[in-house]
């Protein structure tokens, strides 16, 4: 475990040895990320729903419709917010001690509005820069309108915790001499080929974020 709990609701039970506090991991997971899970009660009942996200700064950002329900919502009252990167099958001797492994952030906390229009256009500009880096200054930037009809949120990342879990098998003693395959399947993020729209076959293809790999290297 790193660090000290910010509170206690992020303070983990299970398994603490593999808790994080430290801001360096918890920015590194999140900036692996393109879509997070938010948590919340509405109207009483509790709802989970993915969505872009990305990080600036101390900030975890999403964004949505002005009218959109959703956004309304998380700015009434908390909610969690929660980023998985899956690493690698765990194959053990024993169906019992099989597992993944993994990188997690959950963030606590009540997400609050960016209206200030500047502010709005360097987060989305930002946005752009993390789902495809240099792609910002080849594209329109958004207009007044656009930025107008756009609600952005953020949440501080003061209430946050990393979980990681990053080695080998963990067999029983007793189950060492069972004569099957054990070790880790890694797993990780792979684009495919690229899908030019017409008229774009010739044009330079756009760059991944370096979390992302390619199957196979295509220029159109």
């Amino acid at each position: 475990m790193s660090q000290q709990s910010p509170s206690p609701r992020t303070e983990v039970r299970r398994k603490p040895q593999r808790a994080h506090h430290d801001p360096a991991t918890i920015r590194a997971i999140i900036d692996q990320a393109l879509v997070c899970q938010i948590a919340f009660n509405q109207g009483g009942s509790v709802h989970c729903l993915p969505t872009a996200c990305w990080r600036d700064g101390d900030f975890l950002y999403i964004h949505g419709a002005n009218n959109s329900r959703l956004t309304q919502t998380l700015l009434e009252d908390e909610c969690a917010v929660s980023i998985t990167h899956l690493d690698g099958l765990v194959l053990a001797r024993s169906a019992f001690h099989h597992s993944m492994n993994y990188r997690s952030v959950v963030i606590y906390g009540r997400f609050e509005a960016e209206d200030d229009p500047d502010a709005k256009a360097a987060a989305f500009k930002a946005f752009v820069e993390h789902a495809s880096p240099g792609r910002s200054a080849q594209v329109r930037p958004p207009s007044r309108a656009e930025l107008a009809g756009t609600r952005l949120l953020r949440i501080a990342l003061d209430e946050a915790v990393a979980k990681i879990r990053n080695w080998g098998v963990e067999d029983s003693v007793e189950d060492m001499a069972i004569p099957v395959w054990a070790g880790v399947l890694p797993l990780s993020l792979r684009a495919g080929p690229v899908q030019p729209e017409a008229g774009c076959a010739e044009r330079e293809p756009p760059t991944l974020p370096t979390f992302i790999g390619f199957f196979t290297r295509c220029n159109g």
